[in-house]
């Protein structure tokens, strides 16, 4: 039975909220998702992305970036900017965030501590790969429409394998980000893939994204071709399972 709840956890004096999704039937520790939320917060759609996750047969973690309580709106623009912009300038800050969470989510009970996974939508993709680039020991990060360009913080050896899921025609990730990214990864010698969704916009795994202007429009095929090659990526590291299973 899926059983969902709230727990606190802290970073510093920073009090945050995690909500967390997992089969309380299942009696032995199962593999932890981190969920990286995006501008507005840890909302219906990181709680939603932990459900989905706990339906996998995993642990769901909706991660708090910004502190518990603190949430940007639906269509805010300038808030919801007013709120990644601290995280997204000072990309220390966000590591030590989703450090936090991930010693949290190491301290539960339903927790494998070695097989440990995040996925980030949006700011939250941003968010997965910078504990990506900490260093982290997880065994893998998927930034989904996650904004790829790396800040001013140290680059450590990266131990994650990297998934990201990428709309074509995102403004606010060009494909020169996507170019720079993707060497980035090779030179760090990382196992790393990226797919690009031809015809596809920022957000679209967001059903209220519908703003074209701005660049974010929900795409049900990309969404549910997304949420497979989420699947798959999961399975693949913490199942030691091919993706695909053909025979030589």
């Amino acid at each position: 039975m899926l059983k969902t709840e709230y727990i606190e956890y802290r970073d510093g004096d920073a009090v945050l909220e995690a909500y967390i999704a997992y089969d309380e039937d299942a009696g032995a520790e199962k593999p932890c998702v981190l969920i990286g939320h995006d501008w507005a917060g840890r909302r219906e759609n990181a709680c939603a992305a932990a459900e989905r996750m706990a339906e996998l047969g995993y642990v769901g973690f909706a991660v708090d970036i910004y502190g518990k309580g603190v949430f940007g709106k639906d269509g805010d623009s300038d808030g919801n900017a007013a709120l990644m912009k601290p995280f997204a300038d000072d990309r220390t800050l966000l590591r030590r965030r989703m450090q936090a969470a991930l010693k949290a989510a190491r301290s539960l009970s339903q927790v494998d501590g070695s097989n440990i996974g995040a996925v980030g939508y949006c700011f939250g993709g941003m968010a997965v790969l910078e504990l990506a680039r900490s260093g982290a020991d997880v065994k893998g990060v998927a930034s989904v429409h996650g904004l790829l360009a790396k800040g001013d913080a140290t680059a450590h050896d990266i131990q994650a394998s990297i998934l990201c899921l990428h709309g074509h025609d995102d403004p606010m990730v060009p494909p020169e980000q996507v170019m720079a990214f993707e060497s980035e990864m090779t030179a760090a010698d990382v196992d790393w893939q990226v797919h690009v969704y031809g015809g596809t916009c920022h957000a679209f795994t967001n059903p209220a994204a519908n703003s074209p202007d701005f660049g974010a429009v929900y795409s049900q095929t990309a969404n549910i071709r997304a949420e497979q090659a989420l699947a798959n990526f999961f399975r693949e590291l913490f199942e030691d399972t091919p993706p695909l299973d053909i025979a030589p």
